[in-house]
């Protein structure tokens, strides 16, 4: 089903009743708990794959929670992923002539080894692979499935993220359990590692690293040691070296997010899209894989520009435009005066700054809530000839959409990164 559930059906006297569980897919066998009854369907949670499937092919990564699928053959995947998109447009968005205005299907020129942005965390509570028993000490990795609070060694490479640096972030891990701190101990809520972030340029091959700790006991960790111990184990690839002081609680993406301090090189790193350059800083939003970045945003562009032919004589609205990218590309494409508009001030930060480096003029960008920017500049009702909209997972909510539609564009392109919330 959408989303990545495998659907399981149990025959009772009154038919079958449907089993959702998240990560699984057909012809496993695994084991599941029920966290929600309905009188026709179930949702669970995956506990363990007890069998594989059939479909499945050995791969020399480390299996993670994150990647469920990675050992699919990848025409198998683009067919889950195709079939359950489209049956979300017909089930959600009532759409059940979908196959006759559908386009194509685009492949990711990488299959592996793609993710340019990667969040690792630190646990004192520990899960052993081979073993399959937890363990109290220190860990760096992801969160075991289905927990917030156990992580697992990454010991070699994902296949998601780049393959030298996975297989030497067991260094890293060796480098801080040495230094006598602890790490985090999620339940108890104290310690003092908690999570290592690492952005990736493809354009230049480069690595940007952001060490979150909290301020316990911080005066005890040499910072210009780890700083000389980073720089000898990534060389010429580490562009910067950054360390936040985080003690939130909280467990979340959010919490990430710090004033940073630079420990070496820049805070940045640069990445090309269609022939501009893009400056990013670890908070800003970016396709996280680029490669497939720029086939997206080439066809955004020829959405915005087909039958579109009076496209420079318009005003172009980009909402939710984080760095500023599609804008940016249709500006130096086109005449149009652009607009962006994107509630995250670092990221409006980083897209005038990227629009001065390419030289581009007829572009300006707002840092703002899109549905408050909405209402206030009215003076674009009837002015705007395309509007893009990008929005996060959840979608635009059913207010700004509804400002969008009074707006009175001739067109509209709305990329999303979630059928279901689009279909809607």
């Amino acid at each position: 089903a959408f989303g990545g559930k495998g659907i399981a059906k149990i025959n009772t006297p009154d038919g079958d009743y449907v089993i959702f569980i998240p990560n699984t897919f057909t012809g496993q066998t695994v084991s599941a708990r029920v966290v929600k009854r309905r009188k026709k369907h179930a949702e669970c949670k995956l506990v363990e794959i007890i069998e594989k499937s059939p479909l499945e092919e050995d791969m020399p990564f480390q299996p993670i929670s994150g990647a469920p699928f990675i050992n699919l053959p990848i025409a198998v995947q683009k067919e889950f992923k195709k079939d359950s998109c489209l049956n979300v447009y017909k089930r959600i968005g009532r759409c059940n002539n979908i196959e006759e205005v559908f386009d194509e299907y685009i492949e990711s020129p990488q299959i592996y080894h793609y993710r340019n942005k990667m969040e690792y965390s630190f646990s004192a509570i520990g899960y052993d692979l081979k073993t399959k028993e937890e363990f109290d000490g220190f860990a760096l990795g992801f969160k075991k499935r289905g927990t917030w609070w156990i992580v697992e060694n990454l010991e070699k490479e994902s296949g998601i993220f780049d393959e030298e640096f996975e297989n030497k972030l067991h260094l890293i891990k060796t480098y801080c359990e040495n230094s006598g701190l602890p790490a985090w101990h999620p339940p108890k809520k104290v310690g003092f590692f908690r999570y290592l972030v690492v952005r990736k340029s493809y354009k230049d091959n480069q690595l940007l690293l952001k060490l979150v700790t909290s301020d316990t006991n911080i005066e005890q960790f040499d910072f210009k040691a780890f700083t000389d111990f980073v720089i000898d184990l990534l060389g010429d690839r580490l562009a910067g070296l950054l360390h936040t002081i985080n003690n939130d609680i909280g467990d979340n993406a959010q919490s990430r997010i710090g004033d940073d301090t630079l420990l070496y090189g820049k805070s940045t790193i640069n990445e090309d899209l269609l022939g501009l350059s893009f400056e990013i800083s670890m908070q800003s939003f970016f396709q996280t894989n680029p490669k497939c970045a720029e086939l997206l945003y080439k066809k955004t562009i020829e959405y915005a520009l087909d039958g579109n032919e009076n496209i420079s004589d318009d005003v172009v609205m980009d909402l939710f435009c984080g760095t500023g990218t599609i804008g940016q590309i249709i500006a130096s494409k086109t005449n149009a005066k652009v607009i962006g508009v994107d509630i995250v001030a670092e990221a409006i930060e980083n897209a005038k700054e990227n629009a001065i480096k390419n030289n581009i003029k007829n572009v300006e960008f707002f840092a703002a809530d899109v549905n408050k920017f909405l209402f206030e500049y009215p003076e674009y009702q009837n002015k705007i000839g395309t509007i893009i909209l990008d929005p996060p997972r959840a979608g635009i909510s059913g207010k700004a959409l509804k400002r969008v539609i009074e707006l009175n564009g001739n067109h509209i392109v709305y990329v999303s990164c979630n059928p279901a919330t689009q279909a809607r």
